[in-house]
């Protein structure tokens, strides 16, 4: 069985009937969703939907309205119709007004002439037979048509809908890190009730993190109420680390700190707070010189030239912060795991089916591969790992080929010291860099 919930800003909900292992109904849910507060929203979603008593595990792939895979062009094919849609409203209003106020005008004559209502009315037939009002209409709604029938076409050649094409069912996975990863995912989020029941279905241990997470969820909760106090104290406690990190946290929570003392009119007791913490943060002057110059405006602070601080950006830069430094010392990245995975992949993913199709058609066999048959172009933030090209084959560097570096310095992959060798016959060689003669047996793998 499969349920599928759509929302207007491009937020996809698919749910799965399935069953697990143990034979037992499970719901697979999968969420394509760049509003955060949608994702927060997960788990009221999944009470709504009654599947609570249910046996179910609940996977979510977020920020997947960030595809490749041309959203940006089914937005503008839909603007397109969208924008038709109105246009043909507004002819068509036009013309059955401009009709009813030829008819009112005519019954109007009627009323206050004694004249032949016949010729009243031919006058009207005549102003119809001119204007052609049917015509009008079957313009417009040919046009808003031929529209409608495109964008059908459009989606079709936008959208792949088999992307298990591009699938390999030989790559094999180990099942616990990836329910750590996913119950992972939902305490970083904050969904532990979701959390929880993931772990209760997987039979995993508890999460190690799931401690930390819900003291970072209630600190930001906290800030969220104007509350800092819990934020200042985790800061306080970790300040040498946040030193190390070079982290201006604990600085933005007492300047936000102040400003909100400040917007008290308790201007004596702001000045009592910046003396007491911002004496510490003299490579910061010129941002607390503003700050303290901000209660010369405490009345009119939003017509100030300190306006800017009454923005909730400060607030909301502060949060990300505290969320970036906790992850930091808990050991863990800002972005989780699974989110990371699944967008790189939904980068790659329109480039292997773009393959396959090709591959499909010289019946080639995607599944024997080792490497991608393809080159596939990461952003900078998904690339984690160095990548060695060996300079004389140019040939990338895998586990059956990988970097040596020679007795000189000089790094050549495995295969190319093999050739170089005659495949092991000769005991050394020149290395094509230096004139050094270089001894097979002291190459030494290299690993990034």
């Amino acid at each position: 069985d499969v349920k599928i919930r759509t929302t207007p800003d491009f937020s996809f909900f698919f749910f799965f009937k399935t069953k697990n292992k143990e034979n037992h109904e499970i719901w697979l849910c999968s969420l394509f969703c760049s509003s955060v507060d949608k994702r927060r929203r997960f788990s009221t979603l999944i009470h709504k939907l009654h599947l609570t008593p249910l046996r179910f595990q609940v996977t979510i792939f977020i920020d997947c309205v960030n595809l490749r895979m041309e959203l940006k062009s089914i937005k503008d094919a839909f603007d397109r119709v969208a924008n038709k849609q109105k246009l043909s409203y507004s002819k068509t209003n036009e013309i059955v007004q401009m009709v009813s106020q030829e008819i009112d005008k005519a019954l109007s004559i009627i009323k206050e002439s004694s004249l032949d209502h016949r010729s009243i009315l031919a006058d009207v037939k005549k102003t119809f037979a001119e204007n052609s009002p049917v015509n009008q209409l079957e313009a417009a709604e040919k046009e808003l048509n031929v529209a409608l029938t495109k964008y059908p076409k459009v989606l079709e050649k936008q959208l792949n809908t088999d992307i298990a094409k591009a699938y390999r069912n030989n790559v094999e996975f180990d099942t616990h890190i990836v329910n750590q990863i996913i119950a992972n995912f939902f305490y970083r989020q904050g969904m532990f009730d979701i959390g929880d029941c993931f772990v209760a279905e997987t039979g995993e241990s508890e999460c190690s993190t799931r401690k930390s997470f819900m003291e970072m969820h209630q600190i930001l909760e906290a800030m969220k109420r104007r509350d800092l106090e819990p934020a200042l104290n985790w800061a306080i406690s970790n300040s040498e680390k946040l030193k190390q990190a070079r982290s201006d946290l604990e600085l933005k929570l007492h300047s936000l700190h102040f400003l909100e003392i400040a917007q008290d009119q308790n201007s004596q007791e702001a000045i009592n707070y910046a003396r007491k913490h911002f004496a510490i943060y003299l490579d910061s002057f010129p941002e607390i010189q503003k700050l303290v110059c901000s209660l010369l405006w405490t009345r009119n602070l939003d017509k100030s030239p300190y306006s800017e601080f009454l923005s909730p950006a400060l607030w909301n830069n502060a949060a990300k912060e505290l969320t970036r430094q906790y992850c930091n010392l808990l050991g863990e990245s800002t972005e989780s795991p699974l989110s990371i995975t699944i967008s790189a992949g939904t980068q790659t993913l329109p480039v292997l089916l773009k393959y396959m199709n090709v591959m499909a058609n010289k019946k080639l066999d995607w599944q024997s591969m080792e490497q991608l048959p393809v080159a596939v172009e990461l952003s900078e933030e998904f690339q984690f790992h160095s990548v060695f090209v060996c300079p004389v084959s140019k040939e990338q560097s895998s586990d059956d080929n990988p970097p040596m570096m020679m007795s000189c310095g000089h790094v050549l992959c495995k295969q190319t010291i093999n050739k170089m060798s005659k495949n092991g016959s000769k005991s050394s060689f020149k290395c094509p860099y230096c004139p050094t003669d270089v001894d097979i047996s002291r190459c030494r793998q290299l690993h990034f």
